[in-house]
C-alpha cells in the first residue's frame, strides 16, 4: 500500500509559500533575471557609437562590426529571456498544480454528513479557479521585480553618464505615479476581496440543497449583479491608472524630445546620444509599467492567497486531520 503522508495547512502568507514550494527555483530565475538587465544596456551604447560613426567618419567596416554586435546582443538577451519566461511557466504551473492538489485532499477528507454545502463550493472554486492566478504569480514572485528593477536601473545609470539631465527628467515624470498607483490599487484589491468572497458565496447557494428554489435563484441573482458591478469597478480603475501612467511616460518623451533637440541645435549635443536616450527612455517605460503590473498581480495575489488559506485552515479543522491550533495551546 502507498504511503499518503498528511497534508499540513498553507503557510500563512504568500511569501512563506513562495520560500517553501519554490525557494531554490527562485534562485535559478534570480540569476537568469540577472544576466538579462546586465545586457540591456550594451544595444543603447551600441546605437549611439553606430549613429555617430555613420555621421563623423562614415567607416561601413566599422558600422558593420558594431551592427553585428547590436544583433549578437539582442540575439544574446532575448534567448535568456526566452529561457527564463519558459522556467517562470514551469515554476508557476508546478505552484498551481501543488495548491489544487493540497486543496483537493484535504477537500477529500471532510466528512460529508457533517460538512456545510457552501464547504464544498469553496472547495470546488479554489480548486478550479482560485488557485490558478495565484500558483502563476509564484513564477514571477522575485525575478520580475529583480529583472525590471535590474534594467530600471541600469537604463537610469547609462542616462546619467550621457547627460544627467535627461535621468532627471525621466526620474521626475514617474515620481507622481508612486503616489496614485498605490492608491488606486488598493481600491482595486477591496474589490477583487469582496467579488471572490461574492463568488464563493454563489458557488455555495448552488451546491447547498434547495430549501427554497426560488429565493435561493434571487439572492444568486443580486450576487451575480454584486459581481458585475464590482468587475466594472475594477474595469474602470484599472484603465483610468493605464491612462494616467500612459499620460505621464508621454509627458517624458515629449520632455526629452524638446531638450534633446534644443542641445543638437546648440551643437552641446551629439545625434547618436538623443537616439540613445530616446531608446533609453523606451527602455524604462516597459520595465516600470512591468513593475507596476507585477505590483498589481502581487496585491492581488496576496489578497486571494489570505482568502485561500483561511479557507484550508477550516476545511483542515472541518476534515479532523489536524488539531486546532488554539485548542493545543490552550
Amino acid at each position: 500500500m502507498k504511503h499518503e503522508e498528511p497534508i499540513g495547512p498553507l503557510p500563512p502568507s504568500i511569501a512563506g509559500y513562495v520560500r517553501r514550494h519554490s525557494g531554490t527555483h527562485q534562485i535559478g530565475l534570480s540569476i537568469l533575471s540577472v544576466l538579462v538587465f546586465l545586457l540591456s544596456v550594451w544595444p543603447l551604447e551600441i546605437q549611439r557609437r553606430i549613429v555617430n560613426d555613420a555621421i563623423s567618419s562614415g567607416s561601413l567596416s566599422t558600422i558593420a562590426w558594431l551592427s553585428g554586435g547590436y544583433l549578437g546582443l539582442a540575439l544574446l538577451e532575448g534567448g535568456l529571456k526566452l529561457v527564463l519566461n519558459i522556467y517562470r511557466g514551469w515554476v508557476s504551473e508546478t505552484a498551481v498544480r501543488h495548491l489544487r492538489a493540497t486543496i483537493s485532499g484535504l477537500h477529500a477528507g471532510i466528512p460529508r454528513p457533517g460538512a456545510p454545502a457552501e464547504e464544498s463550493g469553496v472547495g470546488i472554486a479554489l480548486v478550479l479557479s482560485e488557485a490558478e492566478p495565484v500558483g502563476n504569480f509564484i513564477g514571477i514572485s522575485l525575478s520580475e521585480p529583480l529583472l525590471q528593477g535590474g534594467i530600471l536601473v541600469s537604463v537610469l545609470g547609462y542616462m546619467l553618464h550621457v547627460r544627467p539631465e535627461f535621468a532627471v527628467v525621466s526620474a521626475l515624470v514617474f515620481l507622481p505615479q508612486l503616489v496614485f498607483v498605490p492608491l488606486m490599487q488598493r481600491a482595486i484589491n477591496r474589490r477583487a476581496a469582496t467579488r471572490i468572497r461574492t463568488l464563493r458565496r454563489i458557488s455555495g447557494g448552488m451546491a447547498a440543497p434547495p430549501h427554497d428554489a426560488e429565493a435561493g435563484v434571487r439572492t444568486r441573482t443580486v450576487d451575480i449583479d454584486t459581481v458585475f458591478a464590482l468587475n466594472m469597478g475594477i474595469y474602470v480603475l484599472k484603465f483610468e491608472m493605464n491612462f494616467l501612467m500612459n499620460s505621464m511616460q508621454h509627458l517624458g518623451v515629449a520632455a526629452v524630445l524638446g531638450i534633446g533637440g534644443l542641445y543638437a541645435i546648440q551643437g552641446t549635443l551629439d545625434v547618436g546620444a538623443v537616439v540613445a536616450v530616446l531608446s533609453g527612455l523606451a527602455k524604462i517605460t516597459d520595465p516600470w509599467g512591468d513593475l507596476i503590473n507585477w505590483y498589481r498581480e502581487a496585491t492581488v495575489s496576496g489578497v486571494k492567497y489570505h482568502l485561500i488559506e483561511t479557507a484550508v485552515r477550516r476545511i483542515v479543522l472541518a476534515s479532523g486531520r489536524l488539531p486546532d491550533p488554539l485548542q493545543r495551546s490552550g
